[in-house]
Formats: structure tokens, sequence, C-alpha cells
């Protein structure tokens, strides 16, 4: 009994598992799919966004330092277009004009100069000692000759200190002289250092050999990549700006984005993190995965408590159809009682015959005059003894029948199958004399014993034995029942060899209500029945069959766990 609940069970806990799982399925896998379309597209354009607003930024800073360095220029040009060398060689004067500058554009002028074709600087104003310098082998001063005006790289120079110069070159009187400002180094550099998103983000400026223009807010080595790529073709700089993504020593994503400065002689490059680019998009994605987590919850938990309530449905409607097929197999029953009728009627009327020819004979036994003094006494013994023995015959007969017709008892007890097998066959050896089969049996000995219900078993191989009796009753033949222990399982073979079944009718003789017997002989239940006892049991029906060769029934019955290590006995 406790096996065929565990079964059902196990059974009920299965099916409420597979319906949470196809529920579960259907309602969040298209959740899961539209989510991560959803967050893919905003993936892509949140990195278009974060490219773009990096890209327009590093273009509004370069259209701001290349403007200011055309102001600077402008503004020296200015001199040297308004004033005459005399007045600007004129120190009283050039102080004047540095102060002017200096008032409105504060401390970014540091100082003013003149200097001759032989790079001797004539006329100094500013705050170093300066004048006289001699300036024929500095590079920037060699550059500005050659040119009209000249803006130099960051050096350090005479003074020591980090700056840079814009030089105007000018003829008077057939000798040319430059006209240079010094620009200061915090000032320009503040620019730059203004380029500041997220807490990663920064800006710094290259020159051509890879030197800082400015100083950089982390310590950078500008010889590496991806700087080295951005400074070694100016046509990957297409639109102006070039933005690409590389992972640090570290192992980190780094966003740079670059773009060149005066004339191609500077490289502007910011670069960020794309961890903190990209933050935002990370906590879109954290409140997107926890919406759907709670949603998937909110899912799983109905989807529980809907399986739960469908598979109690379920339950109770599998509980009415067993008391409907209890009452089936009733009567099904009954019609294989009734098929055993005529065998069981003459298996008694034999027995009685000879106790009435026995009687008859003793009475006239009784009529001699010898009787009494015991010339026939062994005979009289023998006599009795027979009317006993097939007195006792029909007792056995009529008990088996009688509690095969009594109602079903589903109780599950312990069941030597071999006797219960073997006492179905006496009950079918007469009608299997009528139609000429002979039966034969094949046990094996010492079979565990089942746990099940010994009427439905009866019920299952009884109805095998008439369906096979059925079949070879035109024709005769052989039957061979037989029992063998295989891994874990009491098999029970029910063989003839008679007709077989067509191979179009195998897949469906399991169906109710199916049936190849002649109208009236059969209902089409017997098999329908014999495989719901067999599978509510945890068992299963095997039919293998061939036309004109016969067919057998492979009945599987599971042993209780306790015995499934028990060795067959050979």
């Amino acid at each position: 009994m406790d096996q065929d609940k565990n079964t059902h069970n196990g059974y009920y806990h299965s099916l409420t598992r597979n319906m949470l799982l196809g529920i579960i399925l259907v309602a969040i896998m298209p959740m899961i799919v539209v989510s991560g379309i959803i967050l893919y597209r905003f993936d892509i354009y949140y990195h278009e966004k974060v490219h773009a607003h990096l890209e327009e930024l590093v273009l509004k800073h370069k259209q701001q330092i290349d403007s200011f360095l055309r102001q600077r220029l402008g503004d020296i040009r200015l001199l040297t277009s308004t004033f005459s060398l005399e007045e600007l060689k004129n120190e009283s004067f050039l102080r004047d004009r540095l102060e002017q500058l200096q008032q409105i554009y504060g401390p970014m002028f540091v100082d003013l100069g003149v200097i001759n074709s032989r790079g001797i600087q004539v006329a100094y104003a500013g705050p170093f000692k300066l004048g006289q310098a001699q300036y024929s082998e500095a590079k920037w001063f060699q550059m500005a000759m050659k040119s009209d005006y000249y803006k130099s790289d960051v050096f350090l120079g005479l003074r020591g200190l980090p700056h840079f110069i814009i030089a105007v070159r000018e003829n008077c009187c057939g000798e040319e002289w430059i006209f240079r400002a010094t620009i200061d180094f915090v000032a320009f550099n503040n620019l730059v250092e203004n380029i500041r998103i997220g807490e990663t983000g920064f800006a710094f400026i290259l020159n051509r050999k890879g030197e800082f223009q400015t100083k950089p807010l982390f310590d950078l080595i500008p010889n590496r990549e991806p700087y080295t790529d951005f400074l070694g073709d100016n046509e990957k700089f297409k639109g102006g700006v070039r933005i690409i993504e590389r992972d640090d020593e570290s192992g980190n994503s780094v966003i740079y984005v670059a773009t060149l400065l005066k004339h191609g002689e500077w490289l502007l490059v910011y670069q960020q993190k794309a961890s903190d680019a990209f933050s935002g998009l990370r906590k879109t994605i954290r409140v997107t995965i926890a919406i759907v987590l709670l949603a998937a919850i909110c899912i799983v938990s109905m989807a529980l408590i809907v399986s739960k309530k469908m598979v109690s449905r379920v339950e109770q409607a599998d509980k009415e159809k067993e008391l409907m097929n209890e009452q089936v197999v009733e009567t099904g029953k009954l019609a294989s009682v009734g098929e055993l009728a005529a065998g069981i009627a003459h298996e008694i009327n034999n027995p009685v015959a000879i106790m009435v020819e026995e009687a008859g004979w003793i009475e006239d036994l009784l009529e001699e005059e010898e009787f009494k003094e015991g010339e026939n006494l062994s005979e009289f013994k023998r006599a009795l003894n027979q009317i006993r023995n097939q007195g006792k015959r029909c007792k056995d007969i009529t008990h088996k029948l009688l509690s095969f017709a009594r109602k079903t008892d589903s109780r599950i007890q312990e069941v030597d199958l071999n006797e219960l097998i073997e006492e179905l066959v006496i009950l079918s050896e007469q009608r299997a004399k009528f139609s000429n089969v002979a039966i034969k049996t094949k046990f094996q000995e010492d079979l565990p014993h089942l746990r099940v219900s010994q009427t439905e078993v009866q019920q299952v191989v009884l109805n095998l034995i008439n369906n096979a009796l059925d079949a070879m009753e035109k024709t005769g033949g052989n039957l061979a029942i037989s029992t063998h222990l295989e891994e874990g399982h009491i098999i029970v073979g029910v063989a003839d060899n008679g007709p077989g079944i067509p191979e179009s009718n195998i897949a469906r003789i399991f169906d109710p209500f199916f049936t190849t017997k002649p109208v009236g002989k059969g209902t089409g239940l017997g098999l329908s029945i014999c495989y719901g006892i067999i599978k509510k049991m945890g068992g299963d029906i095997v039919v293998r069959s061939k036309v004109n060769s016969g067919t057998t029934f492979s009945v599987k019955m599971p042993l209780p766990e306790e015995k499934t290590q028990r060795k067959p006995t050979t």
C-alpha cells in the first residue's frame, strides 16, 4: 500500500514539477529575451551617446585651445603692425605694452622680447634677466626665422621653467627681426586640466615626439600605445576626432579620444576608464536585473500556486477514474468467470460422476451376503477413499471459483506469484483441453514475494490466458507461462503459437473498447484494464507478435525496494 502511494505521489510531484517548469519557461523566457534585447539596444545607444558626448567635448576644447593660440598670436602681430621696431626696442615702451597685455589677460603673458637676426635679444620686458640673451642656437628661434610666425613646443629654456613662445618675424630696413612673447604655462595648462568628467576622466597634450605639453593628472607613459598610434597617422582622424577603447596594464578598459592641435603638431588626448564613463549604464542594468528578478519571483510563486491547484484537480479526477476502473474491473472479471463456467462445470461433473458410480458399486456390494464376512472390505475402503478424494477436489475447485468471484480486494499483501499462477492454470486446464491447447509452465523457484493486490494480479494473468485460449480455440496449439527475476522485477511471460496479431493492431490493443473478437464475445476492456492495473503498480506490459507465428505478452512487476538487491536462485 505504501509503495502504491509513493508511486502516485511521485507521479503527481513529477507532474507538478513539469507544469511549473513549463509555465516558468513560457512566462519568464520571453521576458528575459525581451529584456535582453532592450538592454542590448540600450547598451549600443548608451555607448554611442557617450562617444558622441566625448567627441563633442574634445572638439569644443580643441576649438578653445586653437582659439587661445590664435588670439595670442593675433595680440603679438597687432603690436608689430601697430608700433615700429624702434618703439618696440625701447624697453620702457615694451614694459608698458607688457603691463597693458597683463591688465587685459592677466598673467597670461609672462614677458616680451625683441631679437635681431643674429639671435641676440636687443630689448626685453619681464621678470627675468634676459637682456642680451643669445638665442641663435635655440630651435624655436631657428624655426621662427623660417616663417612669418611660430608657436613653439613647451620647453624649459634659459629660465628653467616650462613655457612656450609665440614669435612673429618682421622685416625693417632690410633686416629681419623677431618679436616674441612667452605664454604662462600654468594658464595654458588650466585650459586642458578643466577637461574633467567623472572620477577618472582627464586630458593632456603631446607633441610629435611624444613629449607632454601639459601636465597630466595621473602618471602616464607617453611613448606607448595608443598615443604612438594616434601620432603615427593623421589620416585616421576622420572628422577631426578619433576614439578607441583599449585595455591598460591593469586590464581595465579605457576610452581614448584624441584630436590634433596647432596644425597637427600637437595631440590633445582625453582618456577615461570605461567603467566610469558607462557607470550610468551599469546602474540601469542593475536596476533592470533587479526588476526582472522580482518579476521572475512573482511568476514562479504564481506558477507554483497554479500548478499545485491544477495537479490537485488532476489527482481528484484520477481518484474518481480509479473508482470507475474498479467497477469496470469487476465487470470484466465477471465476464471472465462466465467464460470459465463451462470448463468448471465439466471439471466438477467428472468427480461427481465418479462419486455416484462408486456409491452405486458400494450399494451392489452391500446386497451380497458375503459383505459381513469382510471379503470386500478392501474394496469398500478403496471406494470410500475415492469418494473422499473426489469430494475434496470438488470442494477445492468450488472454493477457488468462489474466491475469484468475490469482490476484488485491492488491499496490498504478500503474494507468491508462482502459486497464484498455478491456481489459475488449474482453473483453465479444462477449457484448454476443449480447445486442444497444451499449457506448459516454467517457474523460477524461490521468487521473492510481491506486495500487490492478489485479485488484481489474478485478473491480469487470467485475462492473458483467456485471450491466448481464444486465439487458439479453432486451431489448438501450445501455451507457455513462465516467471523469472530480472533487474529488480519479476517478469511473467504468456506466450502462444496462435495466429498472432497484425502489426496495424498492436498499437491499439491496450485501447479501451478495441477488440478483434466477434460481436458479443468481447468487450474490448480486458487488456485496457490489465494495462491500467500494471501501470498503477509501477510495472509495464510489452507485447511481441507475428502473424501465423504467435504472440508473447511480458508482464513486468516491480519488487519491493528492500528486495530489489536479492539475487535470483538458480
